[in-house]
């Protein structure tokens, strides 16, 4: 009898104690709208902001209703507008694409190696075109970071602003600097299966006291931009407080209450999610037909999800193996299907974008497996887990 595995992967720890006592704290007083303070109050939104800007090292923070907020708002703040070309990664989720097509921009999409980042060969061939988009919408997709050194020198040498989607990435590192510290702004998700879960919600960060001031207007401020402990100087905001729209995305006072809390425990999370990766990355490594993605020694990675790669098989052999592995209690999702299921999906599902060949990706998208590792799984739980999928892959690879 094969062992089967029974832990759940969308089961995520619960909300510290203190997170607890402090939503509740806000549902008793019942100012949840982050302008709606008592006298001598700060909301919880404001303290948020102030330590998630002091966490990541930067001048401002911004905290909204979700990650793919964050994202087109951050595009609107450093001028995307309709009919704009913007750069992406071909391999992201539908967020990321929606953001911009949300701004009435139009994503362009950029190969992907077998590392799982943007491909910086495709990426420079696609700036040496007369055409070339202004902006590049980098998602650092299911934690993965490219080399920042040489992205930042190919879009600084062709005046390519950067945007930074870190919804995976909260808390990693490319040569110490902090992921979200490169480009001109950053966006995080807070959504349940990310690094700190507020259900759903999202931080943006810049050094920028123009883009921010942007974005804080963007966000539904109206004129009360003073309240923001991390935004800019009131200067700024005059410069665009009659020209920016007010596109209505804020965070409220219950979810940044239950943030707060975890925010200051992420370093510690984020070592526990790792030492789950290396023991499924250990127990997957050297599996034959099994490509387990090497991770390069300047990335300080924070995986709370693991990939690899069965690279040039079949798709009955892939599906074989996500079916067997099922069987066994293991939930593997596969991103190379012609049809969206779930959160997976490919470029050219987003028909909205024009879709060009990329002969790259497709070959890595037909391969790529995934499995979240919540921390809800012991270390036993993950040595398990790699177990299962070791055998299920020998056994499908052997009948290929």
């Amino acid at each position: 009898m094969k062992e089967r595995f029974t832990g759940n992967f969308t089961q995520q720890e619960p909300i510290p104690d203190e997170g607890i006592e402090a939503a509740l704290e806000v549902l008793r007083h019942g100012r949840l709208h982050r302008y709606n303070v008592a006298e001598g109050e700060t909301s919880h939104a404001a303290l948020l902001e102030q330590e998630f800007a002091a966490q990541m090292g930067s001048k401002y923070a911004l905290a909204v209703s979700s990650g793919g907020y964050a994202i087109a708002t951050a595009l609107r703040a450093v001028g995307v507008e309709a009919g704009d070309r913007v750069l992406t990664n071909a391999f992201t989720l539908a967020p990321v694409p929606g953001a911009i097509a949300s701004v009435g921009a139009k994503p362009v999409f950029v190969e992907v190696t077998e590392a799982l980042t943007i491909d910086l060969d495709h990426l420079t061939a696609l700036l040496a075109q007369s055409d070339a988009p202004g902006v590049l919408l980098l998602s650092h997709m299911r934690g993965h970071i490219c080399d920042m050194d040489r992205l930042m020198q190919i879009c600084d040498a062709s005046g390519v602003t950067v945007i930074e989607d870190c919804a995976h990435t909260m808390g990693a590192r490319w040569n110490g600097v902090l992921s979200g510290r490169h480009g001109a702004m950053a966006a995080y998700s807070t959504q349940t299966y990310k690094h700190v879960n507020s259900g759903e919600g999202g931080l943006l960060i810049s050094d920028d006291p123009d883009l921010m001031a942007r974005a804080i207007i963007l966000s539904g401020s109206y004129m009360l931009y003073e309240r923001h402990l991390a935004g800019p100087p009131p200067e700024a905001f005059e410069k665009v407080k009659y020209i920016t729209p007010n596109i209505s995305g804020r965070m409220d006072n219950l979810r940044a209450a239950i943030l707060r809390s975890q925010l200051a425990k992420l370093d510690a999370q984020c070592a526990a999610w790792n030492a789950r990766y290396r023991v499924v990355e250990e127990g997957l490594r050297n599996t034959p037909g099994l490509t387990v993605i090497n991770r390069p020694e300047a990335e300080n990675y924070v995986m709370s999800s693991f990939q690899f790669l069965l690279l040039d098989w079949s798709e009955d052999a892939v599906t074989t193996v996500v079916d067997r592995c099922a069987s066994r209690g293991v939930e593997l999702k596969w991103f190379g299907g012609a049809e969206p299921a779930g959160f997976t999906s490919r470029y050219d599902s987003w028909r909205y974008a024009d879709t060009p060949s990329l002969p790259k990706t497709d070959r890595i998208l037909k391969g790529i497996l995934d499995l979240r590792l919540p921390l809800t799984f012991s270390i036993g739980d993950c040595t398990m887990i790699a177990s299962i999928i070791r055998e299920e892959v020998q056994s499908s690879f052997h009948e290929k």
